[in-house]
């Protein structure tokens, strides 16, 4: 019987990673979660509780030791290699703290390398990402190089590229961490446009004010997840995330 539902994009079901070692170290333990399409979730928690580690997993970057995982109702956990290559290039967006776009590409040129690995034209490669830059307000700033850009513009670049394959899920690990203020208002105002237009968003983030955006604000603690209330106002989602009150 499926775990998931036609409403479910991601569901992991007593989910562990275990990295050997004397002793073992548990990054995470029995974890449990559904993400719905259209949700935007908050991965947060402090360093070295597992956060990195599960979005890694659910970015088949990493392979659980054990349990089950469910990507639009099917069980990616025990793929090999090359089917979850093939599973990221099509159906998962990554979206970094510190961009990694090429320097001496366009930005232009630095989204339709997304779709190199899909089997898509030149010509299309072209049309497609000219569409999401234009979509991420960057349509006057496509033949511009990383070095030129600021680092709003760049996180942007960074977005569209992540998004031209339309993904299944966007994966952002701490996206506005080398922001400031004002630009991670802009960042999050555009996440959340994405995010009203459908894309299902996981984000990892120390920052209290970037994790109330989200619909859901999960924690990990010692790699156990947890799911937090949304909190009344900033201080007591401060409370919730720095003191590890429970639920």
């Amino acid at each position: 019987m499926s775990l998931t539902t036609p409403t479910t994009a991601v569901s992991l079901r007593e989910v562990s990673r275990v990295f050997p070692g004397e002793p073992p170290t548990h990054a995470l333990t029995d974890v449990d979660l559904d993400i719905h399409h259209g949700d935007w979730i908050s991965i947060v928690g402090p360093s070295g509780s597992g956060k990195s580690t599960l979005l890694n997993v659910l970015g088949l970057l990493d392979r659980p030791t054990s349990g089950s995982y469910l990507l639009g109702g099917d069980e990616v956990a025990s793929l090999g290699e090359d089917e979850r290559a093939a599973v990221r290039a099509h159906r998962v967006g990554f979206v970094f703290q510190s961009f990694h776009l090429l320097p001496r590409r366009s930005a232009i040129e630095n989204v339709m390398l997304a779709d190199t690995y899909r089997g898509v034209s030149r010509a299309q490669r072209r049309r497609r990402a000219r569409e999401v830059l234009e979509a991420v307000s960057l349509g006057d700033r496509i033949h511009a190089r990383p070095g030129t850009l600021s680092g709003g513009e760049r996180q942007r670049v960074a977005i569209a590229r992540a998004i031209v394959g339309r993904p299944d899920v966007l994966l952002a690990d701490e996206p506005t961490g080398n922001l400031d203020s004002h630009t991670t208002q802009s960042i999050l105002d555009l996440l959340g446009e994405l995010n009203a237009g459908g894309l299902t968003l996981a984000v990892v983030t120390h920052d209290i004010g970037v994790a109330e955006r989200a619909t859901r604000v999960v924690e990990v603690l010692d790699g156990v997840l947890t799911e937090r209330p949304r909190a009344a106002s900033p201080s007591e989602g401060a409370e919730l995330l720095h003191t590890g009150a429970s639920t």
